[in-house]
Formats: structure tokens, sequence, C-alpha cells
């Protein structure tokens, strides 16, 4: 099953953790995933994909222009709709926002039809409500939870749409 993570950076700290979820997404048996910048989308992939998760950078506690403008214009063409999504940001601050970045990626994609997880609770520590966020200068310390989400978006996307 596909699976893509599409991100924008400016600094590569959002396509560190994009790798990340990549790494953990392919965990799962079956699964094969792969990381895009919004700028280079593999479209035919994206559309093969059950499971399409996009990252930002924070900036003044929102995505990040160029993600906002990805969302109207190019997202609705890849036939997002029915797909599993998910968010995830990076950010420079403690409480910079990345939750509220990660809220409005979450919204565009219901709006586009798409089922948004993130898993909560459902699999006890370390609790990812609604994505994860990452702080800048410190990426490594959030790359196991990075990882970690990519495996439970997986295993979710392997649930909802694996024949039996």
């Amino acid at each position: 099953m596909k699976m893509s993570v599409l991100y924008y950076t400016r600094t590569g700290h959002s396509r560190q953790m994009a790798e990340q979820i990549v790494r953990g997404m392919v965990e799962q048996p079956g699964v094969e995933a792969r990381a895009f910048s919004i700028d280079q989308v593999d479209e035919d992939f994206v559309r093969d994909s059950r499971c399409v998760i996009l990252g930002t950078p924070t900036y003044f506690a929102s995505t990040a222009a160029e993600v906002k403008t990805w969302l109207d214009t190019s997202a609705k063409k890849l036939g997002l709709a029915g797909k599993l999504g998910g968010a995830f940001a990076t950010e420079d601050y403690l409480h910079g926002g990345g939750d509220l970045a990660i809220q409005s990626i979450l919204v565009h994609m219901m709006v586009l039809g798409m089922l948004v997880y993130s898993g909560g609770g459902s699999f006890g520590p370390p609790v990812i409500h609604l994505g994860p966020a990452a702080l800048g200068g410190h990426e490594a310390e959030y790359e196991e939870l990075f990882r970690l989400y990519g495996s439970r978006m997986a295993s979710k996307a392997l649930e909802l749409f694996s024949q039996s």
C-alpha cells in the first residue's frame, strides 16, 4: 500500500521530520512510503496513496504561506477525498503555534473529504493528539516520536484500506 508524506521546508527541518515519518511507515509490512516536497510532488504516487500526511514549518502560529497556497490550489487535483490524512509541524519556539498549524492542515483535509487521524491516546504514551510538532534545532530529540507517528498512521491505513 502506498503512502505519501508531503512537506514544505526552508531550512530542512520539516524534510528531516518527514523522513522519520516515512521510516515509521515502512516498518509496517506491505507499505511503500515516500516523502515529497510540495514543490516536487510525484502526483501519480500521491494519487495512488491511501494515506497522505502534510507537514509545515510554523510561522506566526500558522502554516507557511506556501503550504496554505498549495492546499488552496494544488491539493484538490490529487484526489485526496477518502484517503487517510494527518499533519505535522516544526516550530522555532515551544508554544510557537505548531498545534495551530496542524489544526489548519487537518481542517483543510476534512474539507477535501479526507479522513483525519492521529491516534490520540488510543496507543498510550506517547500521546499524539493532533500530530507531532518538533522544535527547530532539536530535531534529533523528536525523531522517535515522528517515526512512531508514521508507524501508527500506516497501521491505521492498513486497517482501513486492506482487503480481508
